[in-house]
C-alpha cells in the first residue's frame, strides 16, 4: 500500500488529468491486501474534492507549457470495472454458503457421496435422483456421531462447521 499525493500549481485540465490518471491507477491497483481494500474505496471518495476544486479553475490560457491530456472520463474507461470487485468477491461468499451442503442438508434432504469413506464429498440432491445414496433423518450441531443413534446407516462429519449429518440408505 502506499499513499502518492501531487503539490503544484495546477490549471484545470492538468488538475482533472492528475485526478483520473490517479484514480484510475487506484481501482486497478488498490484493491490487493487487506488494508488496501478497506482504505481504496475512502482514498477514492477523496479524491473528489481535489476533482471538483479542478472544474471550478478557468481553463488554461496559452503559454509555454503544453496542457496534459486528461483523457477519457473515468466511467469510460476500462478501469472502472474492478469497482465492482468487491462486489463480485461479497456475492461470491454468499453464493457459496447459500450452495453448502450444511444449508441444505436439512432432515428429509437425500445426499450422496461423490467422495470416499475416508475424504468425503458430500452433496445434497433429489430424493426422485438416481444419485440420492441416503436420506438426512438428523442433523446434529456437534461432531459427536454416536449421537446419532442405531437408526443410522452412515454418519457425515463436518468438523468445520461443527455439525453430523445421521444418514439412512435408501432402499
Amino acid at each position: 500500500m502506499r499513499f502518492l499525493k501531487l503539490q503544484g500549481p495546477f490549471c484545470r485540465t492538468c488538475g482533472v488529468a492528475s485526478v483520473r490518471d490517479m484514480t484510475s491507477k487506484s481501482l486497478w491497483q488498490g484493491w490487493w491486501g487487506i488494508g488496501s481494500s478497506i482504505i481504496n474505496p475512502i482514498t477514492m471518495l477523496m479524491n473528489i474534492g481535489p476533482m471538483q476544486k479542478f472544474k471550478k479553475l478557468p481553463e488554461p490560457s496559452p503559454g509555454p507549457g503544453r496542457p496534459m491530456n486528461p483523457g477519457k472520463p473515468l466511467f469510460q474507461r476500462p478501469a472502472i470495472l474492478m469497482l465492482l470487485l468487491p462486489f463480485a468477491l461479497i456475492a461470491l461468499l454468499i453464493v457459496g454458503n447459500l450452495n453448502s451442503v450444511e444449508n441444505k442438508a436439512t432432515v428429509g434432504a437425500c445426499v450422496v457421496n461423490k467422495g470416499t469413506s475416508s475424504n468425503p464429498d458430500v452433496k445434497v440432491v433429489a430424493c426422485s435422483s438416481s444419485d440420492a445414496e441416503y436420506r438426512v433423518i438428523d442433523k446434529l450441531n456437534s461432531t459427536d456421531e454416536s449421537q446419532c443413534g442405531d437408526d443410522a446407516d452412515a454418519t457425515y462429519v463436518d468438523e468445520k462447521n461443527d455439525y453430523t449429518l445421521c444418514l439412512a440408505k435408501i432402499k
